[in-house]
Parts: structure tokens; sequence; C-alpha cells
């Protein structure tokens, strides 16, 4: 192999080394910042198919019902902790359901009640207690903001509706 064969070679090779380097890197660093869905079932019991379970420590996003009669505050400060369950019908839980403890310190969204569905991010920090850093609360697809509600009732269009919504008495 003659010289500038065996630079050209060298050059190319390292090249492909330091892209496979930053390649690696970058995923690893994506990697830190994966929140992976997780049911209240699938914490304690591990998903369905892989039997994969979450373990102490990571961050996770969970999803579910929060179980009525479960929300305890803190008076002194904006603590809030309460009990998530699959999300089922009818909702009657029992001590045998899988449920996980969630617990938050800020102010929770205002759809936030029992029996409603939320999703959280945060970490595991036990079995089946996460803390969370972040509560949203779902709603369903009829919501419908109050006072668009109030002035259809009273059969009058919303400032700002226009074409047949605005018409629409129904």
């Amino acid at each position: 192999m003659n010289p500038r064969r065996k630079k050209r070679l060298t050059i190319v090779s390292s090249i492909l080394v330091g892209l496979s380097v930053v390649a690696g890197l970058v995923l690893y660093a994506l990697s830190q910042n994966i929140d992976l869905f997780y049911t209240p079932k699938e914490i304690l019991q591990g998903k369905e198919d892989t039997d994969l379970r979450p373990v102490i420590g990571q961050r996770l996003r969970i999803g579910g019902l929060v179980v009525p009669g479960s929300v305890k505050r803190d008076e002194n400060s904006l603590k809030v902790s309460f009990k998530l369950a699959d999300m089922r019908m009818p909702m009657v839980f029992n001590d045998s359901d899988p449920m996980v403890t969630v617990h938050y310190d800020g102010i929770l969204p205002d759809l936030f009640r029992e029996g409603q569905g939320i999703v959280a991010n945060g970490i595991l920090t036990s079995e089946a207690i996460i803390d969370a850093s972040e509560v949203l609360a779902k709603h369903d697809e009829n919501y419908m903001p109050p006072e668009l509600a109030d002035a259809m009732k009273n059969g009058e269009a919303p400032k700002g509706m226009h074409g047949k919504a605005a018409y629409d008495k129904g």
C-alpha cells in the first residue's frame, strides 16, 4: 500500500471513529431525559409483554385515576399526596387493586379532582411511591369552557364565533 493511500485510510478511519463517539455521547445524553410511560399496575407488576418494571430512582411518567378519598393536603404548604389506580369502569376501587402513591409539592391544575384522570412526571422513590415534579389533569373531548356553555344555553353567539357555530342553538 502506498503512503498516500495509507494516509487517506487513516483520516477516513479517524473521522468514522470520531462520528461514532459523538453519536454514542448524544444517545447517552438523550437516554438520561427519557420518561417512560407506566400505569400503576405496570409499576407494581411489570409490563405485560416484557415484565419490565421501573427501578427505584428512574424518571417516569404515570397515568391513572385519582382514587376517591385518597387526596391528602398539607395545611401549611402546597404538598399533596394521592393514590392513582388504573382507569376502569365503574370507578369502584378496593385495597387489592394495584395503586401507587404520588407525592407532589406545587399548585395542582384546576381540573384536578378525585376520580379524574391525570398524568404525573416524576421519580420512583420506592416500589409504589412517586415523587412528582409535574401533574397534568386530563379532560374529556367534550370539554367546553363555562362561558361558551352559558352563552349557548342563552341562545347567543359568543364573541369571536362566526359562521354555522354562531347560529346553531343546540
